[in-house]
């Protein structure tokens, strides 16, 4: 009878650890560069003497999904898009390094090229700075010009490049922030294969429909389990009631 009740009462919790990540899927489904979560169930033995038949339903395969998003052209010449696979580097308070594909970027007060949640984006020499009232444009290599105007001529000059980053997508572990890491720790090496688009942001790649379709098919499966639960609560009640006849 516990070994229905060990699997069915697991299984409900971890789904509704399912769910939460498809709400969390849902919500940034207009999220820009937004990668989706992807959970697996499995089932563990329960450790103790008695217990080598019992089995715990865990979400032990959190895992994302790495597909490219859509371009969309905005025209805004701070944004930038990472064509294909690659990932944009940016620098966290610690001093280490964070991996997006968020190319949202503005200008702080001091000029200082960063994310719309204020981590600076780091180029070849560390953090990019933007000389002031200067018109940037950003080059399929990921270099940053600058044009500024002075006296009768305007000039251009290169004031940074990105840092862009191409680490093995298994090496990579998502953040509470959402940004990306290395497991391993560090900071991957630039990848000179890397191109981007300027004037454009990625879409997230999460579909919609088939969130919705999992969230409905999470819903039937929750309860598929509590009835589980009814059931050998049923059971229980008919064993005792059998049992008291006989004694």
């Amino acid at each position: 009878m516990d070994r229905l009740i060990y699997t069915a009462m697991t299984g409900a919790k971890s789904t509704l650890g399912q769910q939460a990540a498809v709400a969390h899927n849902l919500a940034n489904a207009s999220s820009t560069g937004f990668r989706a979560e992807l959970h697996r169930l499995r089932s563990v033995p329960v450790q103790g003497e008695g217990l080598a038949t019992r089995a715990f339903v865990v979400d032990a395969s959190a895992a994302s999904n790495f597909e490219t998003g859509a371009l969309q052209q905005t025209g805004r010449t701070l944004d930038v898009a990472v064509q294909g696979k690659g990932w944009l580097a940016v620098q966290m308070p610690d001093g280490s390094e964070a991996y997006t594909r968020d190319g949202s970027f503005e200008l702080s007060a001091n000029g200082v090229l960063q994310t719309r949640h204020g981590q600076p984006v780091v180029g070849d020499g560390g953090p990019v700075t933007i000389p002031p009232d200067s018109e940037v444009t950003i080059g399929n290599d990921g270099s940053i010009s600058a044009l500024t105007g002075g006296g009768a001529e305007n000039v251009i000059n290169v004031v940074g490049q990105l840092k862009l980053v191409n680490p093995p997508e298994e090496s990579l572990v998502r953040g509470d922030d959402g940004l990306f890491r290395l497991a391993q720790g560090g900071a991957a090496p630039r990848d000179e294969n890397v191109r981007v688009a300027g004037g454009f942001l990625e879409g997230s790649n999460v579909s919609v429909v088939d969130q919705m379709v999992t969230m409905i098919s999470l819903a039937r499966q929750f309860e598929m389990q509590t009835k589980m639960l009814q059931t050998a609560q049923e059971n229980d009640r008919a064993a005792t009631q059998v049992l008291a006849l006989g004694a």
